[in-house]
């Protein structure tokens, strides 16, 4: 049974009609269909002092190698931040294979990181500069 049919047409207009006027009095709800709020007070807060997070892990700076520290420029960095510069030094010398982007030829810079190989898969590069890495403890 159809939901007009329960109260009549007429029944069902009136109850309309009296749902869009009680609608109208109240204040437009914001985007989302959350209620209105009403300006609080505001109180001041003291911002604590944040402590600087200790770099770890793969962001932890570490020494590394006389090859990589000699293509990099510093004898201490991260791993992260060694696999940033060996990539935009391969963008740079556009050495990346443009049918395979999954390959990179080695120039005789990269050579000296790369154990000798004239070509490296993306995925072998972080494996291959983890030797040039000096293990603590």
């Amino acid at each position: 049974m159809a939901p007009s049919r329960v109260f009549g047409a007429i029944a069902g207009r009136a109850f309309m009609a009296a749902a869009a006027k009680s609608a109208a009095k109240k204040k437009p709800a914001p985007f989302g269909g959350a209620p209105a709020k009403t300006p609080a007070k505001k109180t001041v807060t003291v911002k604590k002092t944040v402590t600087p997070r200790v770099n770890t892990g793969i962001q932890k700076v570490v020494p590394v190698s006389s090859e990589l520290g000699n293509f990099i420029g510093a004898s201490e960095v991260s791993r992260t931040e060694a696999i940033k510069k060996v990539w935009t030094y391969i963008k740079l010398q556009n050495l990346q294979n443009p049918s395979n982007k999954k390959e990179v030829f080695c120039d005789e810079k990269l050579k000296t990181i790369f154990d000798g190989k004239d070509k490296v898969g993306f995925i072998e590069i972080a494996k291959l500069l983890s030797n040039h890495f000096v293990k603590s403890g």
